[in-house]
């Protein structure tokens, strides 16, 4: 029988600021159809304000519209669609925003986080089944990468949930579904940091931060992070406290690359580029030293390209690689990301901003936009 949901709406891209007028998200009553085969209707405790999310709102990632957006979620499974075994209704669930099938090439290969059906299902707005369980009156709401979290409640496939323990909060348990699923495994899976090597990273936004709490996680030495906000250089400061390892560099500074390179003795062994901006990948690539690698997991409009010096790229053994959801294996990931968590040595409560109630989400991504936040949680 199907059911009515509270969700937030995008009919269409590209809205004035500040949002908190123009309301690109219109908070609705939606009908949410009850889950197909392989699916699960869940109850939506806390869920993450992502630039991913405003990137879609501002027109910089198009999407099929209308959409319910929201992909960093947690909550409480509430029923279980055919062939669902491994879970049961009251189990605790991290969203993770792309399904793996587990039978096409990169799935059987160990990387889920390339599944081909699961890309495909994401950008046409539906679930893994094909389907689509939220209408407007008559007309069909596409999903937002198959999670649709700033709602009461989601139909989402199962492959899109990793259970976790009870007692981790909502509101941190969420930012595991990217966040820090994103910067900690491009650290840690993407990039292989070990001990003692240096680490840069530009953009210090919830995945920013988190790849500056991988790095720390993993030993490198020194970490330094990149920002045009002081805030945010003050924060990470911060994570790195104890050790004194994390030092901080204003991007803003016409001699921020030298100032880098001088800080890791000729450059990085490892740049994460996290501000989704040609141009800071640009800055990443000359802050890597030869022999480095430069990775990239920020998503800039689909047109942003980057010129790179073919000769460097061969003479100096330069690596430049993408990531995406920190090539992860979600069930592996979020279980070891959490026990870290648990143990100190991956603080990702410190990255929490604040909490706010979903009708007030149009201001919420209004300061995400003006980078007052690293990350708002909604509680529907």
């Amino acid at each position: 029988m199907s059911i009515t949901t509270r969700a937030a709406v995008l009919s269409a891209m590209g809205a004035a600021h500040p949002y908190r007028d123009s309301r690109p998200l219109s908070v609705e009553t939606v009908t949410l159809d009850p889950p197909g085969p392989g699916e699960v209707l869940v109850a939506i405790r806390a869920a993450g304000l992502c630039h991913s999310d405003l990137s879609v709102i501002n027109g910089d990632r198009p999407r099929p519209l209308p959409m319910a957006l929201g992909h960093e979620a947690a909550g409480v499974v509430e029923a279980l669609g055919d062939g669902v075994t491994d879970l049961s209704i009251g189990d605790h669930v991290v969203m993770v925003f792309m399904p793996s099938c587990g039978h096409c090439d990169p799935c059987a290969g160990g990387r889920p986080a390339l599944c081909e059906p699961g890309a495909a299902a994401n950008g046409k707005g539906e679930l893994l089944s094909g389907a689509r369980r939220l209408f407007r009156e008559d007309e069909p709401v596409n999903h937002h990468l198959g999670c649709s979290a700033f709602a009461e409640r989601a139909v989402v496939s199962r492959r899109s949930l990793v259970r976790i323990d009870p007692d981790l909060s909502f509101e941190e348990a969420a930012l595991f579904g990217c966040a820090v699923l994103t910067g900690v495994g491009a650290v840690v899976n993407t990039a292989g940091v070990k001990a003692g090597q240096s680490v840069v990273v530009i953009g210090l936004g919830g995945v920013g931060l988190s790849s500056v709490l991988g790095a720390l996680a993993s030993g490198a030495s020194p970490v330094v992070a990149v920002d045009l906000s002081e805030d945010k250089l003050a924060l990470a400061r911060t994570l790195g406290a104890t050790s004194g390892l994390v030092q901080t560099v204003n991007g803003a500074d016409p001699d921020a690359v030298d100032q880098v390179r001088a800080l890791t003795k000729g450059g990085a062994d490892f740049a994460f580029e996290m501000a989704g901006s040609a141009r800071a990948l640009d800055a990443a690539w000359k802050m890597t030293r030869r022999g480095g690698t430069t990775v990239t997991a920020g998503l800039p409009p689909p047109d942003a390209a980057l010129a790179v010096n073919i000769v460097s790229l061969v003479g100096e053994e330069r690596t430049l690689k993408g990531s995406y959801i920190g090539t992860c294996v979600p069930s592996r990931d979020i279980p070891r990301y959490v026990a870290l968590y648990r143990q100190g040595r991956l603080p990702v409560d410190r990255l929490m901003s604040g909490v706010i109630p979903l009708d007030d989400i149009n201001a919420g991504f209004d300061r995400l936009h003006a980078g007052e936040v690293v990350r708002l949680v909604v509680r529907p």
